[in-house]
């Protein structure tokens, strides 16, 4: 199945060319054993057949691949080829990520119906998760030539919507004195915003970064709780409080109310961002969020009527998906 840019159908070998191929030698169910995968790494992300199937190596022995395949296996066959990437399974960040619908590999499901016309995801669609042709209103901090930066330093801020102040910072394996930095205007997130020297070498940088799913992202030290998380339900308020930055449990049976819970602090908690990620949840409770999440309002202290949605991002990883997809929508 081609993907999807645009108005214009390509394939993934028009945006990434491989030099390396491997080729199917067994095919069970959404696993699938791949030889010829020499210097392959764990983790890595490959297209799998034809159609380019997504797959990520989840065991290596020799010059064999175990690949957990996220998509339907059906019409896979031995020495149908095996296309390595060279990197692991990615997420993009940057501005646009609030307000979107992902699946588990953060594919735009919004994005994917529009442009296919389905109601299924397509085999082998690439869209890319976040829209590289939307302009931002781009305002650098108070910067100029010269200046030194390191990683996790913020160097501007971008309006992603009416609630949310989105902070542009430099990627933690980054540093380097300021060579360019783009005055203030309207770039998309593949516009060079930022040049840096270091020891003699300029790299150049976007809003844009993509990072690995499952390489946490380094932090210097971790914040004290000290901010009341207010759920919106007096009992939990009462009974149960907990704190911002904190971690919950909601453990229960079937039918007992966990996804009801976790719903209701998503609409009514007093938290500036919200990432609902449904794994493992059933189609219908999934299906009920996305129906009900995109028509829920909230009011600001100043008045103001403001659509959840511009401080949500929704994961739908239900669960029929295969396990390592869902456990990839975790660090997703």
């Amino acid at each position: 199945m081609p993907a999807v840019y645009g108005d214009r159908m390509t394939t993934f070998e028009d945006s990434e060319k491989e030099s390396e191929y491997g080729y199917i030698r067994k095919v069970s169910g959404p696993v699938v054993v791949a030889d010829g995968m020499n210097g392959a790494a764990m983790y890595e992300l490959v297209r799998v057949g034809h159609d380019n199937l997504i797959g990520e190596i989840i065991r290596l022995e020799g010059d064999s691949a175990t690949i957990q395949v996220y998509e339907e296996t059906g019409g896979l066959t031995v020495n149908d080829p095996v296309l390595r990437t060279h990197k692991p399974l990615s997420v993009e960040l940057g501005p646009g990520i609030l307000g979107n619908i992902f699946d588990g590999i953060q594919r735009p499901l919004k994005t994917i119906a529009k442009r296919s016309g389905d109601v299924y995801i397509p085999r082998g669609v690439s869209v890319p998760p976040l829209d590289k042709d939307t302009q931002w209103d781009f305002q650098p901090k108070k910067l100029g030539v010269g200046d030194l930066l390191t990683g996790g330093d913020l160097y501007a801020i971008v309006d992603e919507n009416s609630l949310m102040q989105h902070h542009v910072a430099l990627p933690p394996d980054a540093m380097g004195k300021i060579t360019y930095i783009a005055p203030a205007g309207n770039y998309t997130i593949q516009d060079t915003v930022l040049e840096l020297e270091f020891q003699g070498v300029v790299k150049k940088f976007t809003m844009l970064q993509t990072w690995p799913v499952r390489t946490p992202r380094p932090v210097a030290s971790k914040l004290a709780a000290d901010t009341p998380l207010l759920t919106g339900q007096r009992v939990l308020d009462a009974l149960f409080p907990s704190v911002l930055g904190g971690t919950c449990a909601i453990p229960g049976a079937f039918g007992c109310g966990k996804t009801v819970i976790s719903q209701a602090l998503s609409k009514y908690s007093n938290s500036d961002a919200v990432v609902y990620v449904g794994c493992g949840e059933r189609g219908n409770e999934m299906a009920e969020v996305l129906m009900d999440f995109p028509q829920l309002t909230m009011t600001l202290p100043d008045g103001r009527e403001e659509s959840v949605m511009k401080r949500t991002t929704l994961v739908a990883n239900t669960s029929n998906m295969p396990v390592a997809a869902r456990e990839a929508s975790i660090y997703t």
